[in-house]
C-alpha cells in the first residue's frame, strides 16, 4: 500500500471527540486544552520485548498500547483526550494486521475516553508501537507520587498479578487459565478510579506497570515515607491460584500467588493514597498504611523493589 495509503487507511478508520479540534491529516493535531494544563505521557512497545504475535493478535496489541498509556494518564486524576501514535513497520507487515491493530486502538479509545488525533508511520526491522497520549484534569490537581503522608491508607484499584501469571503461561507453552492469558494481552485499566480517586482526596497515585512493590517504593521515595503492607488484604483470583499450580507442575516460575501480585506488573491497576478518614468506594481495596520511614514493607519484613527492569 506503501506509507501515505496505509496512512489514508488507518486514519479512516478513528472517531473522534470534542476534544478534537483537528484530528489526522495535517502537520499537527489541535486539541482542546479546557483546563489550560496537559497531562501528557509516552510509551513504547517493541516486538519481541513488550508482544509477541503468535502469542497476541494485533486487536491485543491494539488494547494494550492505549490501555497502558491511558492508564498514566488515569493515575494523574486526569480524563484521557488524545492519543498520538508511532507505527515502526517492516514493509511485509500484512495490510490485515495493521487493520486489526487499528481496530483495538479505536475500542480501547471508546472504552477510555479520549482519540486518536495523528501520529507517523515509518519502515522499521522491528515492529515498535509508540504512544504519546494525553489528559485533561479538569480545573483538579494533579495526584502526583509525593504526596503521601504518615497515617495514609494505602489501596488498589483493578487486577493484580493476572498479566504476569498470563506471559508465564505462555512463556511455557500452557494454555490456560484464560483469564490470565486475557489480562496480558488485553489489560483492564480501572479508567474512571482515577478521576474518583482525585475527587476522595487521594494524596499520591500512580499505575501498577512493573510490579505492586516497586511502584510503591516509587511513591515511598518521593514522598519520603514507608509504605506497610498486609498481605492478608492481597486476595489473588482464583485464575492465579491455578496458574500457579500449572507452573509449578510444568517446573517453571517459582512464584506463589502472593508472589505475582506483588511483582507482576502490567495489569496497569491503579495504587493510590488517601488521607485516614477517607471512605473507599468498592472499586478499591485497603491494602496497607503509609507510615514514617522509608521503604515499603510487607507483613512488617522489608521487601526490596522488585518487579519489571528492561535493562535487567
Amino acid at each position: 500500500m506503501g506509507e501515505f495509503g496505509l496512512i489514508a487507511r488507518v486514519t479512516a478508520k478513528f472517531s473522534t471527540t470534542e476534544d478534537v479540534i483537528l484530528g489526522p491529516g495535517d502537520d499537527a493535531a489541535l486539541v482542546r486544552a479546557r483546563d489550560r494544563r496537559v497531562v501528557a505521557t509516552t510509551d513504547l512497545l517493541v516486538e519481541g520485548r513488550h508482544f509477541r504475535r503468535d502469542w497476541s493478535s494485533a486487536r491485543d496489541v491494539g488494547h494494550k498500547a492505549v490501555a497502558q498509556n491511558f492508564a498514566d494518564v488515569a493515575a494523574m486524576g486526569a480524563r484521557p483526550t488524545a492519543l498520538l501514535i508511532g507505527l515502526a513497520a517492516p514493509p511485509d507487515l500484512p495490510v490485515a494486521w495493521a487493520d486489526a491493530f487499528t481496530e483495538g486502538v479505536g475500542a480501547e479509545c471508546a472504552i477510555a475516553g479520549g482519540a486518536v488525533v495523528g501520529g507517523d508511520i515509518v519502515r522499521s526491522d522491528t515492529l515498535t508501537v509508540s504512544i504519546t497520549a494525553l489528559g485533561d484534569l479538569g480545573g483538579h490537581r494533579a495526584i502526583r507520587r509525593d504526596g503521601a503522608r504518615p497515617g495514609d491508607v494505602v489501596a488498589v484499584a483493578g487486577s493484580l498479578g493476572l498479566s504476569a501469571a498470563g506471559l508465564c503461561l505462555l512463556r511455557a507453552g500452557l494454555d490456560g487459565p484464560q483469564e490470565c492469558l486475557r489480562e496480558h494481552r488485553r489489560p483492564r485499566p480501572p479508567y474512571a478510579q482515577g478521576l474518583k480517586a482525585a475527587r476522595l482526596g487521594a494524596t499520591a497515585m500512580l499505575d501498577v506497570s512493573d510490579g505492586l512493590v516497586q511502584d510503591l517504593g516509587h511513591i515511598a521515595r518521593s514522598s519520603r515515607v514507608a509504605i506497610r503492607l498486609d498481605s492478608s488484604a492481597l486476595v489473588p483470583a482464583p485464575a492465579i491460584d491455578e496458574a500457579v499450580s500449572l507452573l509449578a507442575a510444568a517446573g517453571e516460575d517459582r512464584r506463589d500467588a502472593l508472589g505475582f501480585l506483588l511483582t507482576g506488573g502490567e495489569d496497569h491497576a491503579l495504587a493510590a493514597t488517601f488521607p485516614p478518614d477517607t471512605r473507599l468506594p468498592d472499586a478499591w481495596t485497603r491494602i496497607g498504611v503509609v507510615a514514617s520511614g522509608a521503604g515499603v514493607f510487607v507483613d512488617g519484613r522489608t521487601v526490596p523493589p522488585h518487579g519489571w527492569d528492561h535493562f535487567e
